[in-house]
């Protein structure tokens, strides 16, 4: 593929603002690239989207190319991301459509693309689906040959009951957990999952609006001050928080705190054991809860599909990313938010109160920072850190540059220096044993850094 073609997706499928960044015209040259891709005339394709208001005409646009194309179109209306992966796989789909920007504000849009074993598209089959669009070299089937469109909503109810019965809740031991849908996809079917598992649910922003009235999509502690406030105040065991498609899922446990991202995939990945797999941006707490119990952690580029490729190379049993974006092999490999709070139930019908399995592993001081860099000086200064940056620090380390430059040192601290893919800015995230080492470790890479911009 030449260098003139340009990247339309991006770490988590195609994402911008409605009609500046993504137009109604590249969604249905996208669908159309995607029935040339999969085969054409006689093939199927689910679609599914959110709650945003410009999820119907995206949703028309791209079924009409598929149709144009030839290929039959699965309708699931709104739901949740996951749906949509499980739908491909279970109804034996050719492709998957989820029509969604994840947690971005109400202006956005975004179209992610899903294979026929509920596996999101890989960056080998992105880069064809841009090649297809760049050229514009379509087939239209004739008149006679085009597809049709079925409504497959009722799919919804095989799923929620599915993930009830994987999630093994027992239903005596009802909890009281208060749900936060942010409006989006998983405001019907996060609640009804998890009423139908036995529990005591109390729903937040569960009415679906595009605006997100509530508050904006993105679960993180600015955003879920109500959460943590309701948790307490109504005394409940736990609460549980989507982004706009419920392909994440973050909780706040019963004193209202909201949890560490990082420790809560730790208390995930300990039920599990065996091999997890992560991102290069996770916490050694992980690293090291992991080795208590005999476990192995392997770590990959950022987003879900880099880790849903490690985890099936590895027969992983577990994987996520810190930001709440888990995958359950023995379900399906698309991230699952609803899926993921049944879980944390379950973990807490087990081994008791979320604060308590919280406090309980090893907690590191940590520092994210950000430091200004022009888009086009990015290449240059990370070829630099990757040759340099190790030469920094007087003491042995294992370097990781598969996404960024991670450095490991003996003590199980690190520093990863790493690219914004979206904004003017390079980032260090960096963990620690002690506030004094953290301090010189984040003196040292940014004093590197501006040296280098």
């Amino acid at each position: 593929m030449t260098k003139d073609i340009p990247r339309l997706f991006g770490t988590s499928g195609i994402r911008g603002k409605y009609q500046e960044e993504v137009t109604p015209e590249l969604a249905l040259d996208v669908a159309r690239a995607l029935a040339q891709y999969i085969g054409g005339e006689g093939k199927k394709v689910v679609i599914g989207r959110d709650t945003r208001t410009t999820g119907k005409i995206m949703e028309n646009i791209m079924s009409a190319g598929l149709q144009e194309s030839g290929c039959d179109v699965l309708l699931l209306g709104v739901v949740p991301t996951p749906v949509v992966g499980y739908a491909t796989l279970k109804k034996q789909a050719d492709a998957g459509i989820m029509i969604t920007a994840s947690h971005n504000p109400s202006p956005y849009t975004g179209i992610k693309l899903w294979n026929n074993d509920g596996l999101a598209y890989k960056q080998e089959q992105e880069r064809q689906i841009e090649k297809m669009v760049y050229e514009k070299d379509f087939h239209k089937a004739g008149w006679d040959r085009l597809g049709k469109e079925y409504d497959i909503t009722p799919f919804k109810d095989e799923y929620v009951k599915d993930i009830v019965k994987i999630s093994e809740i027992d239903p005596s031991k009802p909890l009281k957990v208060i749900v936060d849908c942010a409006s989006g996809a998983g405001s019907y079917l996060s609640p009804e999952a998890l009423r139908k598992a036995g529990m005591n649910v109390i729903t937040m922003n569960a009415q679906p609006d595009g605006f997100f009235p509530g508050r904006n999509p993105e679960p993180n502690s600015a955003n879920l001050q109500e959460l943590m406030k309701a948790v307490k105040a109504l005394k409940a065991d736990v609460g549980l928080a989507h982004d706009g498609d419920a392909d994440r899922m973050i909780a706040v446990d019963e004193k209202g705190n909201i949890s560490d991202f990082d420790k809560l995939l730790t208390i995930m990945a300990l039920e599990f054991g065996g091999t997890v797999v992560t991102t290069v941006d996770a916490s050694a707490c992980l690293d090291t809860a992991m080795e208590k119990i005999g476990g192995n952690v392997l770590r990959t580029p950022v987003g879900d599909v880099h880790v849903a490729e490690t985890m099936i190379k590895n027969n992983a049993t577990f994987g996520g990313e810190p930001s709440g974006t888990w995958l359950h092999p023995d379900f399906c490999m698309c991230p699952d938010g609803l899926l993921s709070g049944l879980r944390i139930v379950r973990a807490i019908q087990v081994h008791g109160k979320l604060s308590e399995q919280l406090d309980a592993i090893e907690n590191y001081p940590t520092i994210r920072e950000k430091i200004t860099c022009d888009n086009d000086k990015k290449e240059e200064v990370m070829k630099n850190v990757e040759r340099d940056f190790k030469n920094e620090f007087n003491e042995k380390t294992e370097v990781l540059a598969i996404d960024g430059v991670r450095l490991s040192f003996e003590d199980n601290s690190w520093v990863l220096i790493r690219p914004s893919g979206t904004e003017p800015y390079i980032r260090i995230t960096a963990e620690a044993r002690t506030e004094e080492n953290l301090d010189k470790i984040n003196e040292i890479s940014q004093n590197f850094l501006k040296k280098l911009i």
